[in-house]
């Protein structure tokens, strides 16, 4: 046995012509793929590709919710602007309609007053016809005396003199010239009076101070029956000190009063709405 026959040779062995063969055919295989590989990566390099990212429309939702914010604010603050017309127009009406009411209570009095005042004058006409009955009625029973010749003489018509003279006949003067002037309850003079107001108003015209009211007037002087009466004197309708109408006799059967709001200053004669007594003041 050779020495070296134990040594395994290092000679490669040879490789079979099939074997060979297919594995230049793998390699072939492998390259071909690898070219398709490069030529797709080559194209793939070519042409890049464009993708889309859809990122968050934060702008358009910002906007959107802005536009949202104004609108409600201008909904809110043409809200507010209504309501403040409302309560304008609220408090405007509250005002009117409370001075309405102080006009409808002004008017209401005046009304009151008025119909007061014409319930007194109606008042004090039927009292004053029906002390007219009774004189008349009175008059006619014992008013006149019989004599033996059958004559009668009549005491109850007399009113003494009628010609007034000196502070009298100022004051008869002065009434006759208001004549006409309207009845208003309060005043003095000058265009308008109540019947007290014409007396202390005629009376003032000669210095003579008397009081205001009518029944204080029926008191201020010397009492005088209704058949001895003068011009100037005070005429007055109701009991002294009690007096509800007041006027002044100018002679001649006639008298000068602020009768009521409907006629106003008027002269009428005594039978009008006889008086039931007078006071002498000059």
């Amino acid at each position: 046995m050779s020495h070296t026959a134990h040594i395994r040779s290092h000679r490669k062995p040879r490789r079979s012509a099939s074997t060979l063969a297919v594995r230049a055919g793998v390699a072939g295989g492998v390259l071909g793929t690898l070219a398709v590989a490069g030529a797709s990566g080559s194209a793939n390099a070519a042409e890049p590709v464009t993708q889309t990212l859809e990122l968050p429309t934060l702008t358009a939702d910002l906007a959107a919710l802005t536009a949202q914010s104004a609108d409600a604010t201008e909904q809110a603050a043409a809200h507010y602007q209504l309501q403040a017309e409302r309560d304008a127009a609220a408090a405007k009406a509250a005002k009117q309609a409370k001075a309405d009411l102080v006009e409808a209570k002004k008017k209401a009095a005046e009304a009151r007053k008025k119909a007061q005042e014409e319930a007194r004058i109606q008042a004090a006409a039927r009292a004053a016809r029906s002390a007219e009955r009774t004189t008349l009625s009175t008059t006619s029973d014992g008013g006149s005396t019989s004599t033996s010749t059958g004559t009668s003489t009549d005491t109850s018509t007399s009113t003494g003199t009628s010609t007034a003279t000196g502070s009298a006949a100022a004051v008869v003067s002065f009434v006759k010239a208001q004549i006409g002037k309207a009845y208003i309850s309060g005043a003095t003079g000058s265009s308008a009076y109540d019947c007290s107001g014409l007396v202390q108003t005629a009376f003032k015209q000669v210095g003579v101070s008397l009081p205001r009211v009518s029944q204080d007037q029926s008191t201020a002087g010397t009492q005088v029956s209704l058949s001895n009466l003068q011009p100037g004197d005070v005429l007055y309708w109701g009991s002294a000190g009690s007096a509800y109408h007041v006027a002044v006799y100018v002679g001649d059967g006639m008298f000068v009063g602020a009768q009521n709001p409907s006629t106003g200053v008027v002269e009428r004669p005594l039978s009008y709405d006889p008086p039931t007594g007078a006071v002498r003041v000059l």
